[in-house]
């Protein structure tokens, strides 16, 4: 894992971290800022707030244009590193990945993030952390020096691991996950809310007997629990009967669990998603079991693919609502450190009935 440079004390000590870089193989010599200003007719500042974006500066839109076209010509790009040294910080934002398949919800969520980052001019890095515990993975990311970090809720961060990457120089630690954490600000999708939506969805058609689904696939329990947790909390006031259900994402395990459907006397399921709410509704058709009328069936993400099916499969739909742009929110965080951390509350759900329900 590379380490970041040591925050500089004057220019030399600038040469000579530039000099520990590795050398990387060119075909003829590396064009630099001095090049650029010299074609561009600018002095090397001007280069500098230019490139770097530096709005504090006033500069002419023909000159930027000029500075641009001459970068391009030349083929320069301004060196992370030494940018960083001068500055005394990075402006990369680092995004450890989740150690198992993320939802097309995550997806529009990074999406939507690296894009909005982008537009700000951070530097958006994905990291492997899988096989990091709580202990190693914030002394490997601060390994980076980020600016901030948006830690997944796969990996338990503790004080002392916000502590060392706020120490390197992350100026912004922010959680991503069912529930916030001590200490570090937090975009908190609460996935209570997906399971009390289908459950809540399945109750208005009267059904009182509702099995949960939740997966044996590794690191999904963060976020089947609490939909668990939302699924009972919906029955209570109903008197109706919650019965989890272990089950893999195998055909030959969705077929054990149908071939005894009905000595288990489940009127409904809530099968934790919308693939496997397909992989089971399959089993329960194959053993003839009839959807609806003996088992209501309903997932969540709304995928495509269940709309496809016969019967169409029922579905929570789940959105990401903010008061302000994702990338402008941790924007804010970094620019104005050292405040009470914050919670805000992303997911937003709603039942979409169809005729598997």
């Amino acid at each position: 894992m590379p380490r970041s440079l040591p925050t500089p004390h004057g220019s030399g000590r600038l040469r000579d971290a530039m000099s520990q870089l590795p050398n990387q193989p060119t075909e003829g010599p590396v064009p630099t800022s001095a090049d650029v200003a010299r074609l561009a007719g600018v002095s090397r500042a001007t280069v500098s707030y230019v490139l770097n974006n530096n709005a504090s500066v006033r500069i002419s839109e023909p000159t930027r244009r000029r500075v641009r076209e001459a970068a391009t010509e030349l083929g320069y790009v301004p060196h992370a590193a030494a940018r960083s040294l001068r500055a005394g910080h990075t402006r990369m934002v680092l995004l450890p990945t989740m150690n198992f398949p993320a939802g097309p919800l995550h997806h529009r969520f990074l999406h939507q993030l690296e894009s909005g980052l982008r537009r700000l001019d951070y530097t958006v890095v994905q990291y492997g952390s899988t096989g990091l515990d709580a202990d190693d993975a914030p002394r490997a990311w601060a390994e980076l020096r980020p600016v901030a970090v948006i830690a997944p809720g796969t990996i338990a961060l503790t004080p002392q691991g916000i502590s060392v990457l706020r120490r390197s120089g992350a100026k912004a630690v922010i959680t991503l996950g069912p529930r916030p954490v001590d200490g570090a600000h937090a975009l908190v999708m609460d996935q209570r809310m997906v399971g009390s939506c289908a459950t809540g969805h399945l109750l208005e058609r009267g059904r009182r007997h509702i099995g949960v689904v939740m997966p044996e696939e590794s690191g999904l329990g963060l976020f089947a629990e609490p939909r668990l947790a939302g699924a009972r909390q919906a029955a209570l006031s109903h008197g109706a009967r919650i019965e989890p259900l272990p089950l893999r994402y195998e055909e030959e395990s969705a077929a054990r669990l149908a071939a005894r459907w009905r000595t288990m006397g489940l009127d409904a399921v809530f099968a934790y998603n919308d693939e496997y709410a397909m992989l089971l509704m399959r089993a329960l058709q194959d053993a003839g079991i009839e959807v609806p009328r003996e088992t209501a069936v309903v997932g969540a993400d709304d995928l495509m693919l269940g709309r496809l099916l016969r019967p169409r499969l029922s579905s929570v739909r789940m959105e990401l609502a903010t008061p302000q742009p994702l990338a402008d929110l941790v924007d804010r965080l970094v620019q104005h450190p050292g405040g009470a951390p914050e919670h805000h509350d992303l997911l937003r759900a709603r039942a979409v009935h169809r005729e598997s329900s």
